[in-house]
């Protein structure tokens, strides 16, 4: 009676236990599914040689490559001893007809083997010697020297492995081929119906296909299978989220049309844009609904995001509710709350002295606030007297209650974890309705895949008045007078009654590798000795005591202090008007979009904002010219397009790094943006007449094991 082998099967009984540890020790890999899973990243064809001049130092390649020359030297060992004998170095140089590669081995003196015009497969780790690239010990595998597997197929596309220097690519192959040949039973997890209707085949033929391809067709037939599989699966589980929102219950939090929100809106200084009245518009009938309201509110930098924000939490106080407001650091908190409580006016102040006859409170909540404050804070939530509590993690404390949370907005969605999100939810009796806000602005097929069970609502345009920035890259290598020029720009503001912005990418403290990078207490203490010496500079950054950081932030907006020397803390949230000159040290250690952010905190009043972004990156390379782009364009959406293509997916997504490996192998947020829309529409179809999957268990366990991921992170986005 044979064994039974699905894709759950573990490996060791098929592979043997040897084997299965180095599979799992070097991939993950415990599984027939993981193995199987384990797709080839090219194929080599006959007579289709890897093109040898563009392998990278360091990289773990498998070649293919025909022998050209094969020499012998002698060597004296260290420590003594006579040349010759075993101490042997053996030199072959493989060639695909324009490049070379040597192939050097120590004490291995290859002979017929080895001969000029031998066609082979190579693998090692590409390093440079004496300006030639060379594999040091590769591993190899000639075909026409016996191994009669490797000749049988040889007319088929090779397929090449991902391979490590314990799991080389052709044994990988060799695995996978005895896992094919042991496999009984295979359960698709796309339906038939979305199979025939993309005209895709089976998981049991795109296995085989994939694996043991005859011919160019089946490996990409199989590959348009896989990449759709990977969309439809994420998709499906986005539609489920969506599906579970729509019949979940929330309290409606209709308009009052002569509550607090009506008489905000009355004593705004300013007229709101077309884009943020349509997006509010969408807002307003979502917190009427009796379904909680999940939207994303994405926008350039200074779009006006937090407005909309503050008229929806005023609205659902009128309805009877509270809102909770959660930024990433106590500085955006810190920023938020000054900023509510100017915009409202007297309408922040309920029960006090002067306060208006329509009016809330409004309270902040941060890990090292003062005892009394904290406890005030506390108290107020819990009894109602505010109705907006604006906080960072400390909201999520288990001692923070609110009398009836009806609505929660979380700023820059990217910085917070499934369970961080969840426990401010958690704490209304009734599913409160939530607005997330980012000022990174996404990608329409990113935006499909992270942000996928949420509404998306987007603001493109800036607010009237708003002052152009003008960006410089200031190569402080080669053209050092362009930064002791930046140095003077600054003090030519400064003098006009300006303020301005100095960002360094580290503190000072770290560890040594980001050694060549200039650390903040360094470039602090340069400034005031040096080109900037008898202004008013001040820093500010993470590690300081909340105490020190309002201190800071609330002397700069003030305009007691003229330079505020930072850290990224800056990047989001702060407003300061009069600022109108941003440096940033080092700009190649940020991202495009990070760099966009960080100049969006200039130009915010009625002068014009310039951003000099200071780096010793070369021209023409890849850090140079992503600064070049940055300095090219002030649109957002832009930037966010060109980062996202120099970005790796699991960074797109979000996905840990630290081990977790990502279910989409095949797909690419980046360019599979078509794919992806099917995919969305296919399963809503699906889920749609079978919310619980009851009917396709095999699709069930696809979704349940991504939920049950570390992917469930950037997923979760309630």
């Amino acid at each position: 009676m044979s064994t039974r082998v699905t894709l759950g099967t573990k490996l060791d009984g098929i592979l043997g236990a040897k084997t299965t540890k180095v599979l799992g020790t070097s991939f993950g890999i415990g599984t027939v599914d993981a193995l199987l899973r384990h797709y080839p990243r090219r194929y080599a064809e006959r007579g289709d040689l890897t093109d040898l001049s563009k392998l990278q130092a360091d990289e773990h390649v498998t070649v293919m490559a025909r022998v050209e020359t094969v020499h012998n030297y002698n060597f004296r060992p260290k420590g003594g001893g006579r040349p010759g004998g075993r101490n042997v170095r053996t030199e072959v140089v493989v060639t695909d007809g324009t490049g070379k590669l040597t192939l050097t081995f120590f004490r291995q003196p290859w002979r017929g083997q080895m001969a000029p015009g031998t066609l082979g497969f190579f693998a090692g780790k590409v390093n440079v010697y004496r300006g030639k690239r060379q594999l040091l010990h590769p591993d190899c595998m000639i075909p026409e020297a016996g191994d009669a597997e490797a000749l049988a197929s040889f007319g088929a596309p090779v397929p090449i492995y991902p391979a490590t220097a314990q799991m080389s690519s052709w044994t990988i192959r060799r695995c996978v081929d005895m896992v094919l040949a042991a496999l009984t039973e295979v359960d698709d997890p796309l339906p038939a119906s979305v199979r025939e209707r993309q005209d895709l085949w089976d998981l049991k033929d795109s296995l085989r296909a994939i694996h043991q391809p005859r011919n160019t067709s089946d490996y990409l037939k199989a590959r348009k299978r896989f990449t759709y599989e990977e969309a439809f699966v994420v998709q499906a589980v986005l539609a489920r989220r969506r599906h579970a929102t729509a019949v979940a219950s929330a309290v409606p939090r209709p308009p009052l049309p002569d509550g607090l929100r009506a008489a905000f809106e009355r004593q705004l200084p300013f007229e709101l844009t077309a884009g943020q009245h349509d997006v509010f518009a969408d807002v307003t009938a979502d917190l009427a609904r009796h379904h909680p309201m999940y939207r994303l509110l994405q926008g350039e930098v200074g779009s006006g995001k937090t407005i909309v924000a503050l008229l929806a939490m005023l609205q659902v106080i009128d309805a009877g509710g509270q809102a909770a407001l959660l930024a990433p650091t106590e500085v955006l908190a810190q920023q938020h709350h000054r900023s509510i409580t100017a915009l409202l006016g007297d309408l922040a102040y309920a029960g006090m002295l002067g306060a208006g006859d329509l009016s809330t409170r409004v309270r902040l909540l941060t890990g090292s606030m003062a005892a009394k404050a904290r406890r005030e804070s506390l108290l107020d939530a819990a009894s109602g007297e505010a109705g907006i509590v604006v906080g960072t993690h400390a909201l999520l404390e288990d001692r923070v209650q609110f009398a009836e949370l009806g609505l929660v907005v979380v700023d820059e969605q990217h910085r917070f974890g499934v369970e961080q999100r969840a426990a401010l939810s958690q704490k209304a009796a009734v599913q409160p309705h939530v607005l997330v806000m980012t000022a990174t602005p996404i990608p329409r097929t990113v935006a499909m895949t992270v942000f996928g069970d949420l509404e998306t609502s987007t603001l493109s345009e800036l607010p009237l008045g708003r002052q152009p920035i003008q960006t410089t890259v200031v190569p402080a290598r080669d053209k050092p007078a362009w930064l002791e020029r930046g140095w003077e720009r600054v003090r030519e503001e400064v003098e006009r009654g300006r303020q301005a912005y100095v960002v360094c990418a580290r503190i000072g403290d770290e560890a040594s590798e980001a050694a060549e990078t200039r650390a903040l207490v360094e470039v602090f203490d340069e400034l005031r000795e040096g080109p900037l010496q008898g202004l008013r500079v001040t820093m500010l950054h993470g590690r300081m005591s909340a105490e020190d950081k309002d201190a800071a932030m609330t002397s700069f907006a003030a305009h007691d202090t003229d330079v505020l020397v930072a850290t990224t803390v800056i990047e989001v949230g702060v407003d300061v008007p009069n600022a109108t000159v941003m440096v940033v040290m080092d700009a190649d250690r940020f991202g495009m979009s990070q760099l966009h952010q960080l100049r969006g905190r200039v130009g915010r009043g009625s002068e014009a904002g310039l951003c000099l972004l200071v780096s010793a990156a070369e021209a023409g390379t890849p850090a140079r010219e992503r600064l070049d782009a940055v300095a090219a364009t002030g649109d957002g959406f832009v930037l966010a397009g060109l980062d996202i293509e120099l970005r790796r997916e699991g960074d797109v997504l979000g996905v840990s790094q630290s081990g977790a490996r990502s279910s989409l192998r095949l797909l690419s947020i980046v360019h599979d943006g078509d794919v992806i829309a099917e995919a969305r529409e296919d399963a809503r179809e699906i889920v749609s007449a079978d919310p619980t999957l009851a009917g396709h268990p095999a699709l069930s366990e696809a979704v349940l094991a991504i939920e049950l991921s570390n992917q469930a992170d950037y997923l979760d986005k309630s």
